[in-house]
């Protein structure tokens, strides 16, 4: 997932470190949408977050992936490129 996207949004509700970013991202393939108390878990394993603060920032995310996907971003890399 690309952390640095969301950088400018994340703003928004408090900081989160890059560490912090790839712990959430870590931490929401180990806890699916199924386990029970999910944020509880996604916060604790973070640390310094609430579990309201890591579901907004789950909502940012499913956001910025959902704005990826329609186009609203372009990709980063001109077609034939590497990068």
């Amino acid at each position: 997932m690309a952390s640095n996207f969301r950088t400018s949004s994340l703003c928004s509700s408090s900081s989160w470190t890059h560490k912090q970013n790839k712990t959430f991202e870590n931490a929401l393939a180990k806890y699916d949408q199924d386990t029970p108390d999910r944020w509880h878990n996604v916060a604790k394993a973070v640390g310094g977050k609430s579990a309201e603060e890591v579901k907004l920032q789950y909502d940012i995310l499913v956001k910025d992936l959902k704005d990826i996907e329609s186009g609203r971003y372009p990709y980063p890399y001109p077609s034939g490129s590497s990068g």
